[in-house]
């Protein structure tokens, strides 16, 4: 099973992934890991393409987390047996990254690089509340939609969320 888990900053791509990889054995690719290198730089994109690449031939099932649309997006989306597309407002996603800054206060989450401690910039607070919703990412999620309709599950709250993830351990 190939499973791609994209969506919104803060709508628990990472822990999701992590559940699945656990339950199905499968190992999981954080794209959050692959971009960033320690003290939150940049890596290079074709280093970034070429990790990415590596990982999807190197497995027969795998789950790749998060959005990153230059890192083999359309081959992600193709390959993938099931989409998972995690589409919370945006006062969910702020609310989520807070309680996730209060837990990792100065240190680095399990789906993060090492040397990348948890933070929440100006940047980033945009980023959720509006830039990461642009007009743009919603006609992209629009477009996964229709195109992949049947193999795409929408998850929009916390509540399709835990019931998404007890259906997965029947």
């Amino acid at each position: 099973m190939k499973t791609a888990v994209i969506g919104y900053s803060g709508c628990g791509k990472s822990t999701l992934a992590r559940f699945l990889g656990e339950k199905h054995h499968t190992e999981v690719l954080h794209l959050d890991c692959v971009h960033w290198l320690p003290e939150w730089q940049e890596r290079r994109h074709e280093e970034e393409a070429n990790i990415v690449c590596q990982f999807m031939n190197r497995n027969s099932s795998w789950i790749i987390e998060g959005n990153y649309t230059g890192l083999l997006y359309d081959r992600r989306l193709e390959e993938a047996d099931r989409i998972i597309m995690m589409c919370f407002n945006r006062f969910a996603c702020l609310f989520r990254v807070m309680k996730r800054l209060y837990r990792y206060r100065g240190k680095t989450r399990e789906s993060m690089t090492p040397g990348c401690p948890e933070k929440l910039d100006l940047e980033f607070l945009i980023w959720i509340l509006g830039k990461g919703r642009d007009r743009r990412q919603r006609n992209n999620y629009r477009q996964v939609r229709e195109k992949y309709r049947d193999k795409t599950i929408v998850i929009r709250n916390q509540r399709q969320l835990t019931a998404y993830m007890r259906r997965e351990t029947i």
